[in-house]
């Protein structure tokens, strides 16, 4: 049997095998959510590996001798079964297909040797009164055929990492019931990114998308380093009702090591729009359609890929429900539905609302 699900051929029966992440990637991707592209091995690859080579009574006994509240047995048992997974003999096959799946995402991105997040998905995540969230692992910017076998071999053994036991045992999970699927997904190298709000996130309006830009890795907009470009857009008529081109004096890069560093940008791009309208009316689209999917006003994280052609270079890298202002009744002051209405009568009564927005340097 394949032990490679690719996430644009996701279907429902797949969610077992493919842990929390790796299903999540899959039901966005088949939603038409623009995710980066790429593949899951599956949990029965694990599961095969610990049957091929004897590991699960291994892996049982060393994990006997651990007492929840004694770090020092956790670490011990940690250290042998993390050996152990690392050790162990890929079962039949295996390796060459991660390698020709590896092989035909490069050949997808035209890229050879494309640089992958190589990602944790465990079974265990999947549970709703418990967040394994950091307790395993996920590795960023790894290139070769080589590399993704080995991290993949990581992300099994980090079944196993100190922190991951422990949680388990505070948690009250067997260690026996668990399997590890692991994420192989391409890296995005960002020409611009940020992030956009299906609201405006100043007064709650939901007849708006707002959208924050600006050039290289979105850790310039997060970690406030740069007063990002803004950009107000109608849901309805899909018009900029408002833009701010701000001075963007440093961005976010990748390194000749694979680390992302801070720059300073050029002078010919400082003051010039990160965002084309065509790309604005891009990234809005994309959060309106990921709202739509999940049913609530959301803040998505979305980055313009250098590496692909338009349209199909804006891509969603994360989204989740909007949290301050969704949780608001609308008050008197405030458009609710009735702002959809508002803008259109708006944009009728100025006819060139949507070619003379605002623009501020």
């Amino acid at each position: 049997m394949s032990h490679i699900t690719w996430f644009d051929a996701y279907a429902p029966g797949d969610e077992p095998q493919l842990g929390g992440k790796n299903a999540s990637l899959g039901v966005m991707t088949a939603a038409g959510l623009p995710v980066p592209p790429g593949f899951a091995i599956t949990c029965a690859a694990y599961r095969e590996l610990l049957a091929s080579n004897g590991l699960a009574e291994s892996l049982t006994e060393v994990l006997a001798d651990v007492v929840p509240d004694s770090p020092a047995t956790v670490s011990a048992a940690g250290t042998v079964a993390r050996a152990l997974v690392m050790e162990a003999q890929l079962p039949a096959g295996l390796d060459d297909e991660i390698r020709a799946a590896y092989a035909e995402l490069s050949q997808r991105c035209v890229r050879a040797d494309v640089p992958v997040a190589v990602r944790s998905s465990a079974t265990c995540e999947d549970s709703p009164d418990a967040s394994f969230a950091g307790e395993h692992d996920t590795y960023l910017w790894i290139r070769s055929p080589d590399a993704v076998v080995e991290h993949v071999r990581r992300c099994w053994a980090s079944l196993f990492t100190d922190r991951a036991i422990a949680y388990r045992r505070a948690m009250g999970y067997a260690d026996d019931g668990i399997a590890m699927s692991v994420g192989v997904q391409k890296m995005v190298l960002p020409r611009t990114s940020g992030v956009a709000f299906t609201l405006n996130p100043h007064n709650g309006d939901r007849s708006q998308v707002a959208i924050d830009a600006s050039w290289g890795f979105g850790e310039a907009v997060v970690s406030g380093s740069v007063t990002p470009d803004n950009f107000l857009v109608d849901k309805v008529l899909g018009t900029v009702t408002r833009r701010t081109i701000s001075s963007k004096t440093v961005e976010h890069t990748l390194g000749d090591d694979d680390t992302v560093v801070e720059v300073d940008v050029d002078e010919t791009r400082r003051d010039e729009p990160c965002l084309s309208d065509e790309e604005i009316a891009a990234v809005a689209k994309l959060a309106r359609k990921s709202e739509k999917h999940y049913g609530c006003p959301q803040d998505v994280e979305w980055a313009i890929d250098a590496d692909l052609p338009a349209p199909d270079n804006v891509l969603l890298l994360q989204s989740r429900p909007e949290t301050v202002w969704s949780r608001k009744s609308p008050g008197p002051s405030r458009r609710g539905d009735e702002g959809y209405l508002e803008s259109i009568v708006h944009t009728l009564m100025d006819p060139l609302h949507g070619r003379a927005s605002q623009q501020v340097r």
